[in-house]
């Protein structure tokens, strides 16, 4: 393993993200070869013995990812200013400590990949992966093909850019709609604040896949590692092909609400 920055390191052995570790530094909680270390910049390599709090850091494990159905009331986010509940309130206590790549509002659902590694979260969202994330919406109202026009050649709402989407028409459904929508960037409520800006209001909004990752049929709340084969095949990460895959992780109770 190469020299790394002490922040990527404690990052990636799962200790805390790089934000967390540059705090913890700050703190005098990290100690290098048995001194106290300040300096996130500060590089370290493999025979560097680093503790957190007197407690020795594992070695960084390699990457994994995990597809979560996330259900719809769940924020994407480890800490709540507002105290709602997160969607690592309902995470199965055996899985390591993960981070969502991405991010689905509170009332969205569906698809979202969990990773173990900050520079693999970072990677996949990045716009220049371009990869495409697909969306079945349902909104309000009876929309017509001119309507969805300007959502098919991108759009500006307020002040921000929004690039060209995929917008099929799929069924009428009573006073609803349902659409399937394509977009590469995935903004802050990009598909919601488009579609108010045509006049429509989503009023479910469900993440089929992202990249070439699929939600298919796993359960609402069940979470399901992401098999190394296929994170070789699609990433070129993973150990190697006759090492034995880690069983699923089993989907634990939700805590009740305080």
């Amino acid at each position: 393993m190469e020299q790394e920055r002490i922040a990527k390191r404690l990052s990636r052995a799962g200790v805390a993200s790089r934000r967390e570790a540059e705090r913890m530094l700050a703190e005098g909680r990290v100690r290098l070869n048995g001194k106290p270390l300040t300096d996130p910049a500060t590089k370290v390599g493999p025979e560097d013995a680093i503790t957190v709090d007197g407690k020795p850091v594992a070695a960084p494990e390699p990457a994994r990812l995990w597809r979560y159905h996330k259900p719809a009331g769940l924020v994407t986010t480890a800490r709540d200013e507002k105290g709602r509940t997160t969607i690592f309130d309902h995470l199965p206590t055996e899985l390591p400590r993960v981070m969502s790549i991405g991010r689905l509002d509170l009332n969205s659902e569906g698809l979202l990949l969990l990773t173990n590694d900050g520079g693999l979260k970072r990677k996949l969202e990045l716009p220049q992966t371009g990869w495409m994330r697909r969306y079945r919406v349902r909104v309000k109202g009876s929309p017509t093909e001119a309507a969805l026009a300007p959502l098919k050649s991108g759009m500006t709402v307020g002040g921000e850019r929004f690039q060209p989407m995929e917008v099929a028409l799929d069924r009428q459904q009573g006073a609803n709609a349902w659409l399937t929508v394509g977009l590469r960037e995935g903004k802050n409520r990009e598909i919601r604040r488009a579609m108010a800006e045509i006049g429509l209001e989503v009023n479910r909004l469900i993440r089929l896949s992202f990249g070439p990752f699929q939600l298919g049929d796993l359960a609402q709340g069940a979470v399901e590692e992401i098999k190394p084969r296929i994170l070789r095949d699609q990433l070129g990460l993973g150990p190697a092909p006759d090492a034995p895959a880690a069983k699923p992780a089993r989907r634990r109770p939700a805590r009740p609400r305080r």
